[in-house]
């Protein structure tokens, strides 16, 4: 899922690992499929800016919530419980498309709330990601935030 100058070392990471980068660079482009760029390099980029919003926002969280969230990213990218648990038996870095989509999927309509609650929990975060990023916001047809002076705040 990353490219050679996006890997998870060269990233400007605070908080996550680099197991937890490749999870959440993979979970990424499912989560957000169709809403990143179609250019490959400018797609690893808008991967790269989530997986570092991803992490900020890990970094700014309570103790507690954070412990939590780790404990699921562990259990995402821990080889036993990511086979039986998402299903997958490579690493997420390894992952195509169709296998992220599918634990997705999985996950989201699963009949056990407390992976629907996964799902749901990692979906949010990644959709602020990348929603908060400049780079969203063409695609979307969001001009930006208004400015200081236009408000008459300065």
């Amino acid at each position: 899922m990353f490219a050679q100058e996006g890997t998870p070392g060269s990233l400007d990471l605070k908080a996550l690992a680099n197991k937890d980068a490749e999870l959440v660079a993979a979970l990424a482009v499912g989560v957000l499929k169709g809403a990143l760029p179609d250019d490959p390099v400018a797609r690893q980029v808008a991967v790269n800016e989530v997986v570092e919003a991803f992490d900020r926002t890990f970094a700014g969280l309570s103790p507690a919530v954070q412990k939590e969230l780790q404990e699921l990213l562990s259990l995402l990218t821990f080889s036993l419980t990511r086979r039986l648990l998402a299903g997958l038996p490579m690493r997420w870095a390894d992952a195509t498309e169709a296998d992220v989509t599918g634990f997705l999927e999985r996950w989201r309509h699963s009949r056990f709330a407390l992976l629907q609650q996964g799902y749901q929990a990692l979906a949010r975060v990644m959709i602020a990601c990348w929603y908060g990023n400049p780079l969203s916001w063409q695609k979307i047809g969001y001009g930006g935030p208004p400015h200081a002076r236009e408000l008459g705040l300065q």
